[in-house]
């Protein structure tokens, strides 16, 4: 593949070696990743349809398989077994993906960092059922895209609505992930922790889900979350979300596709985070931090439409 060329699909190595190499702004070629036997790049393209962000050349003789994008959607759509495996399988590694840039992100120093105001304390104690007939917003959210309405029944039924005022943290990082969020209205602030200080990481709109990757994956909150503005909220319990995600019901696909939209959202929201850092630290002639960052920007090999047209 090429860099700048519209993906097609995702190949897997089977022998051999190859390398992933982006062209820098000044000229010359930066080495983002290497793959052998048994890796997989290119995988995004079957999420989404976008432009790869970098060249990759075999540095051996190679033997690889290839996966065309529509004939991996058709297999979903028509809820084959492998190809719902692998949806599953790309869930997690993309979550894996952000989950490690977001990491990377959180280790350098930004101008947002602040200290905290307060420390982050969940509690749900000032909850009440919402005031207005919160229903009839489901549809209009970007999250139910392509759900009818007795797929956005199948998830209502397991949640419970909340209206929150401001101020209130939904969650802790640290905390096990024991439910997550779809914003109806209002505001969700995340926010992560370095050291002695805090940094705004998102804010999350309606439609959108917050605490989904550590829900998914059975594992902590990596960063806390706070009400910005009085909202309502469906809240999700992990167990019951991650039973439905990895379902094999039209209701599952629609969710594993909404899901892989809200991942690359993510992702877009932090290679803008890293676009950034990487401007400061050659402002500053931090030649050393400038190439890390650039080697995580572009170590993606494929990225969404959005993501290339907001950076």
């Amino acid at each position: 593949m090429r860099q700048g060329e519209a993906s097609r699909g995702a190949f897997l190595i089977r022998s051999g070696r190859a390398a992933a190499e982006v062209a820098l702004p000044g000229g010359g070629m930066l080495t983002v990743a290497e793959f052998g036997n048994d890796d997989v790049f290119g995988e995004m393209a079957l999420v989404e349809r976008g432009v790869c962000s970098a060249s990759v050349s075999a540095l051996t003789d190679v033997q690889a398989a290839f996966v065309e994008r529509e004939d991996f959607r058709a297999l979903v759509a028509s809820r084959d077994p492998a190809g719902l495996e692998v949806q599953g399988a790309l869930t997690s590694a993309l979550a894996a993906k952000l989950r490690a840039l977001n990491a990377k992100v959180r280790s350098f120093p930004c101008a947002e960092d602040r200290l905290p105001r307060e420390e982050p304390k969940t509690d749900l104690s000032p909850a009440r059922c919402p005031s207005f007939e919160w229903r009839a917003f489901l549809p209009l959210l970007r999250f139910f895209d392509g759900f009818d309405r007795h797929e956005i029944g199948e998830v209502v039924a397991m949640a419970r609505a909340l209206e929150l005022p401001r101020g209130t943290w939904i969650f802790a990082a640290g905390e096990p992930a024991v439910s997550c969020f779809l914003v109806i209205r209002g505001a969700i602030e995340v926010l992560s922790r370095n050291g002695r200080f805090e940094r705004r990481v998102a804010i999350a709109g309606p439609g959108e889900l917050v605490g989904y990757l550590a829900a998914l994956a059975a594992e902590r909150h990596a960063a806390s979350a706070r009400v910005r503005e009085g909202a309502v909220l469906l809240e999700l319990p992990a167990e019951r979300f991650s039973g439905l995600h990895t379902h094999d019901s039209r209701t599952s696909v629609r969710l594993q596709h909404a899901i892989h939209a809200g991942l690359l959202r993510s992702l877009t929201r932090t290679n803008h985070l890293l676009t950034r850092l990487i401007s400061h630290a050659r402002l500053t002639d931090a030649a050393r931090e400038a190439a890390e960052l650039e080697s995580a920007l572009h170590g993606q090999i494929v990225r969404s439409d959005e993501n290339v047209n907001s950076s």
